[in-house]
């Protein structure tokens, strides 16, 4: 009986090893849009230090499509055993804003983690647009507007947000063309395909400064240090075009809170690390430690704000 006892011993305490063991093999991160991007450039940052942290390897997967939802069904559909992951920005909290049938709920079907970065937007415009502020540009918008149309990486996303403030606050209602992903976009502005584009300033910087396209604003309070020389929104003649992209990681419903600790620990230690905050830095961005309440209770106050503006602009579902 003795050697009985001792199996049973064994078969109830597999459980509790076998989650102190975590993680012991390769973690996916899911990337819901094209490599290029600025969803690519951070959660490939993301899993990078994810699995210098946790002594693992990561590896990144690009799954694109639906405006980020074929990625993030991916996640959805997973075990929540902490070895699939999400690594998405702000517009993953808006699925069901804008598009008819999501097939998942982005806030309860999901476990938040953590978000670990954020930046402005560029008004980006291709070189054949006149002028090099929104205020000098409007006027050829005005009179041709059926000649002008937005590139548009995904819908729900912050630069679509901006985008609708634009046409708002610009009292226009121009085309809006969505793309799957910010490098395709920026493709077909980069040839004259679209005209204007609102892009985070992480990915669309590059093409500014080799002179490929302009940017006509920054779409924060403040110039960008490292950008000085591009306006703000309201410098550049169109005041209350204020917006940030942020990215966060997200697990899928029912992420043991052990699992979303160490990896919300992870991202945050390193989000302070010299060197990350330096790379950020120079691409116009800044790190994010939050707490996983912390995370919540921003993606609550979010999903208000730009469920508003949706309203505003009397956006339907697609």
């Amino acid at each position: 009986m003795r050697w009985l006892a001792l199996l049973l011993g064994l078969v109830v305490a597999l459980p509790a090893a076998a989650a102190d063991a975590w993680p012991n093999r390769l973690i996916r991160l899911i990337v819901p849009y094209p490599p290029g991007g600025p969803a690519d450039i951070m959660g490939r940052l993301a899993a990078q230090k994810i699995g210098e942290r946790l002594g693992v390897t990561t590896v990144v997967e690009n799954r694109s499509g639906a405006s980020g939802t074929v990625g993030a069904e991916a996640v959805h559909v997973a075990p929540a055993d902490g070895y699939t992951l999400l690594v998405a920005p702000s517009v993953h909290i808006m699925g069901q804003q804008v598009m008819r049938n999501v097939p998942y709920d982005p806030i309860g079907d999901f476990t938040p983690v953590a978000r670990f970065g954020q930046g402005p937007l560029l008004v980006l415009a291709n070189p054949g647009v006149p002028g090099r502020t929104i205020a000098e540009a409007l006027p050829a918008i005005r009179a041709r507007p059926n000649s002008f149309s937005f590139g548009l990486s995904a819908l729900g996303a912050a630069n679509h947000l901006a985008v609708l403030d634009f046409n708002r606050l610009a009292r226009l209602d121009l085309l809006i063309v969505p793309y799957r992903g910010s490098a395709p976009a920026l493709t077909d502005l980069l040839g004259g395909q679209v005209q204007l584009m609102i892009d985070p300033i992480i990915g669309a910087l590059p093409h500014v400064r080799d002179g490929r396209l302009k940017a006509l604003a920054v779409t924060s309070p403040h110039r960008s240090p490292i950008a000085p020389g591009i306006p703000t929104a309201a410098e550049s003649g169109l005041p209350g075009l204020e917006i940030v992209s942020w990215y966060g990681v997200w697990g899928p419903r029912g992420l043991p809170a052990e699992v979303v600790a160490r990896v919300n620990e992870a991202l945050n230690q390193s989000m302070r690390e010299p060197q990350v905050i330096e790379r950020l830095a120079s691409l116009g961005f800044e790190p994010v430690t939050e707490s996983p309440a912390e995370f919540v209770a921003y993606i609550n106050a979010d999903l208000r704000r730009s469920t508003a503006l949706l309203r505003a602009a009397r956006f339907n579902p697609e």
